[in-house]
């Protein structure tokens, strides 16, 4: 269907064309309707089209390692979508779903020639949609980056409260115990021998005073180490949940797929018993 000159005015791409570009460029491009739930471009297809939207919705996806749906954008009203690949003349690498009754502008790489070649400010409008998709991008990739709990707190962590976790690791080990036994056996057994000559004569009381003084001090350190083993635990507990949130959207997923099937299965057992 051929493209209104009106509608072409609203796409913020083509609004800075006079009366007679625009006409020119209606004249070339298309416009598109599709059905709810109808596929406007799957991944790998290489029709070399971009589409502008007009009206409706559009769902643009596309598939992570993962093999999980990701909803890279959806479109609003003016906005391109698939025109990467149509400039790059490449296959797309997402798919576009209607998710209701919508309205395209179908647009090829020699619309944008002619539109460079008559308008070529428009070049720098095209160069900002692709901006504010290469951010969405981005963005995108940092929701979904796997953040690993204790990297992020090592990475913050200072040099106190590495010691601190040290010292905890330490003070909680076989060696550190096995350690303090020998020396404290050694130390008393010494001054036992030495009798009233030795330095710390028993009841001990200068061993006493160092074993106050490092209880004293050991005990704030490990609970520095265990505040942030806290924080290590509620990152861990948030992390946890981004995940079972994405479980429950891709099962959501999986469950509206099936419905869509199950839709199809009973539009095709129609189709059949009217024939």
């Amino acid at each position: 269907m051929a493209c209104d000159l009106h509608e072409l005015k609203h796409v913020p791409l083509f609004a800075l064309l006079d009366d007679e570009e625009a006409a020119v460029l209606a004249s070339q491009v298309e416009m598109k309707r599709f059905a709810p739930r109808q596929r406007i471009y799957k991944i790998g297809d290489t029709s070399g089209q971009a589409y502008v939207m007009i009206s409706g919705r559009v769902r643009v996806s596309t598939v992570d390692e993962d093999h999980q749906e990701v909803v890279v954008d959806e479109p609003g009203h003016g906005e391109f979508f698939g025109l990467a690949s149509m400039l790059e003349r490449t296959p797309h690498q997402t798919e576009a779903i209607a998710l209701e009754e919508t309205t395209c502008l179908e647009v090829s790489r020699d619309d944008i020639a002619v539109l460079l070649h008559r308008k070529p400010l428009a070049g720098m409008d095209m160069l900002t949609v692709l901006g504010k998709q290469f951010h969405a991008s981005q963005q995108l990739v940092r929701l979904r980056a796997g953040r690993h709990p204790n990297e992020i707190i090592e990475g913050e962590a200072t040099f106190g409260e590495r010691i601190a976790d040290k010292v905890a690791q330490f003070g909680g080990s076989w060696t550190f115990i096995i350690l303090f036994g020998a020396l404290a056996t050694a130390y008393t057994a010494t001054n036992v021998v030495l009798g009233k000559s030795g330095w710390d004569p028993y009841p001990f009381i200068l061993l006493n005073l160092f074993l106050s003084m490092l209880a004293a001090i050991q005990a704030p350190v490990i609970m520095m180490s265990q505040n942030r083993q806290d924080t290590k635990d509620r990152l861990r507990g948030e992390l946890d949940y981004d995940v079972n949130r994405r479980a429950a959207s891709d099962i959501q997923g999986l469950a509206r797929k099936i419905n869509l099937l199950y839709e199809k299965v009973g539009d095709i057992e129609d189709v059949l018993r009217k024939k």
